[in-house]
C-alpha cells in the first residue's frame, strides 16, 4: 500500500501528463483500492511481453508504461548483433494505433530503424514482415482474445518467433533501472518518419505474406466456387486477409457479420471476442440461421486463432481447437498420401496437453510426433530448429488446443489466416462427400 501511494503521489507530480491519464488519476484520489490496484506493482514484462488493462499507473497499458518497455527492449536490441531494424504491427483495440507509434518513435530515438504497419494487419502479417524485412526484433500491439479494456505488447525474434526467455529476462533486467517518465528516449514520430528512421510497411510486404499464405494449401479445390461461408473477423484484424485469401482461393459465396465487420475496439457485441465462446461466435450462428452456410468462420481480433461452427442437427455446433487440430492434419495427411507424398520424415507438432487423437494420426499415418510445452512458441522454435536444420520441408502441421494452427514455414506463429484457407478447403472437400466437418469429426 505504501510503495502504490508513493507511486500515485509520483505520477500526480509529473508535469505534461497525458490529459485523459492526468482525469483518471484526479478521480482516484479517494479511492484508496484504485490507487492501489494501478500503481503496486510493475505490469510485467514476460516472454509474451505485457499486458494489462488500461489506464494510468504502473500497472497499467498506457504511453509511459509502453515508452519504458520499448526503451529495455532497444538497448537489448542495440547490445546484439542483430540487425538494429524492428518490424511494428497492432490491432483494432484501443490505442493499439498510438502505442504502436510510440514504440516506433522511442526506437527511432536509440538508432533503430522502425518498419510500421500503416493500418491494423494480423499477427501473423507482422512475424512474417520481421523475417521478409530481416528485423531483428518483431513488435505487436496487442491483447489478443481479451476483453475490450485490455491491451498488450508482444515482442518477437529475429525468427519470427516470439521473443526467448532468456532474452526477455534481459530486457527484465534492464526495466528495473528505468524511470517510467525520463528514462525512454523519444523523438516526434512525423519528424522521424520524414527522416526515413521511421518507415512504413509496403503493402508488397503484405502482398508478400499473402502469397505466402496462399502457397500453403492442399488439394485440388475442385468446386471451391460452391462453398457457402459466413465469416466474421469479431471487429478485429482479419477482414483484410481473410477476404484477399478467400478471393484468391476463388470463394464467390462468403457472407460477412455486419455487426462484426469493422474493426471496433470496444468489441460492441460481445465482452469476450474469444471464438472458443459461444457468446463471441453467436451473432455469426444468428445469421448462419437465415443465409444457411456450409460453415461459420472466426477470426479473434488480431487474427491469430480462428474458431468453426457447423451445423449439427437442429444447432450449430462450436468445433474445439482439439477437434480442428485433428481434422486440419487428417485431411492434410491424406491429401498429401493421396498424390503421393511420403509422410514418414514428417514432423507434427503439438503439445502437451492435446488431444491424445493425434498419436493415432501419427500411427496411421507414419509421420513424427513431438510434443512441446504449451504455447505456441514453442512449436515456433521446434520449426526453426528443423531450420536451422535444413529440414524446415519436414514440419507439415503445428496446433495447441486454444485454436492456434500452423501449417508451412512462412511464419513462426499461430496463424488463423492461413488455417483459414485450409479449412475452406477441407470443408469444400467432405461437402463434395456429402459431409460437413461436425460428420468428418465424428468418422475421426
Amino acid at each position: 500500500m505504501e510503495l502504490a501511494e508513493k507511486r500515485y503521489a509520483q505520477w500526480l507530480a509529473q508535469q505534461g501528463l497525458e490529459p485523459e491519464l492526468r482525469q483518471e488519476l484526479d478521480a482516484m484520489h479517494s479511492d484508496a483500492e484504485k490507487v492501489t490496484a494501478a500503481f503496486y506493482r510493475d505490469l510485467e514484462f514476460g516472454t509474451a511481453g505485457l499486458r494489462g488493462v488500461l489506464g494510468a499507473g504502473t500497472n497499467r497499458m498506457n504511453i509511459y508504461v509502453i515508452r519504458r518497455a520499448t526503451q529495455a527492449v532497444a538497448q537489448y536490441l542495440n547490445e546484439t548483433e542483430l540487425p538494429k531494424t524492428v518490424a511494428i504491427g497492432h490491432d483494432s483495440r484501443i490505442k493499439s494505433d498510438v502505442f504502436a507509434r510510440e514504440a516506433a518513435a522511442v526506437f527511432a530515438a536509440n538508432g533503430i530503424t522502425a518498419y510500421l504497419y500503416p493500418r491494423l494487419e494480423p499477427v501473423p502479417a507482422l512475424s512474417f514482415a520481421v523475417r521478409h524485412l530481416h528485423c531483428g526484433l518483431g513488435v505487436c500491439v496487442t491483447a489478443s482474445h481479451n476483453p475490450a479494456e485490455y491491451n498488450g505488447y508482444k515482442v518477437y525474434g529475429s525468427d519470427g518467433c516470439q521473443m526467448t526467455p532468456e532474452a526477455a529476462k534481459r530486457v527484465v533486467a534492464l526495466l528495473e533501472h528505468m524511470d517510467y517518465f525520463t528514462s525512454a528516449k523519444t523523438t516526434d514520430f512525423d519528424a522521424a518518419l520524414a527522416a526515413g528512421s521511421i518507415r512504413y510497411i509496403p503493402d508488397e510486404v503484405l502482398d508478400a505474406f499473402v502469397d505466402a499464405v496462399y502457397a500453403q494449401r492442399v488439394g485440388s479445390g475442385e468446386g471451391i466456387e460452391n462453398l457457402k461461408l459466413v465469416y466474421t473477423p469479431l471487429n478485429g484484424a482479419g477482414l483484410e486477409c481473410v477476404k484477399k485469401l478467400t478471393q484468391k482461393l476463388g470463394i464467390r459465396n462468403m457472407t460477412i457479420v455486419k455487426e462484426q465487420e469493422q474493426p471496433d475496439g470496444h468489441f460492441p457485441t460481445c465482452p469476450y471476442p474469444n471464438p472458443e465462446i459461444r457468446q463471441a461466435m453467436q451473432k455469426g450462428i444468428d445469421l448462419c440461421e437465415q443465409v444457411h452456410p456450409d460453415l461459420l468462420l472466426a477470426t479473434d481480433p488480431d487474427a491469430d486463432r480462428v474458431g468453426v461452427a457447423v451445423k449439427n442437427g437442429d444447432d450449430y455446433l462450436l468445433l474445439t481447437g482439439n477437434e480442428m487440430g485433428v481434422l486440419l492434419l487428417d485431411y492434410i495427411c491424406k491429401t498429401r498420401a493421396a498424390r503421393g507424398e511420403a509422410l514418414t520424415k514428417k514432423v507434427a507438432v503439438t503439445t502437451i496437453v492435446s488431444s491424445a487423437m493425434v498419436d493415432a494420426l501419427a500411427a496411421e499415418y507414419g509421420f513424427e510426433l513431438r510434443r512441446c510445452l504449451t504455447g505456441f512458441k514453442y512449436i515456433g522454435d521446434i520449426v526453426t530448429s528443423l531450420s536451422d536444420a535444413g529440414e524446415v520441408d519436414r514440419f507439415i502441421f503445428g496446433f495447441e488446443e486454444s485454436y492456434g494452427y500452423l501449417a508451412g514455414d512462412h511464419v513462426r506463429d499461430k496463424d488463423a489466416v492461413s488455417t483459414s484457407l485450409l479449412i475452406c478447403q477441407m470443408a469444400q472437400y467432405y461437402k463434395l462427400q456429402g459431409k460437413n466437418l461436425a460428420d468428418a469429426m465424428n468418422e475421426l
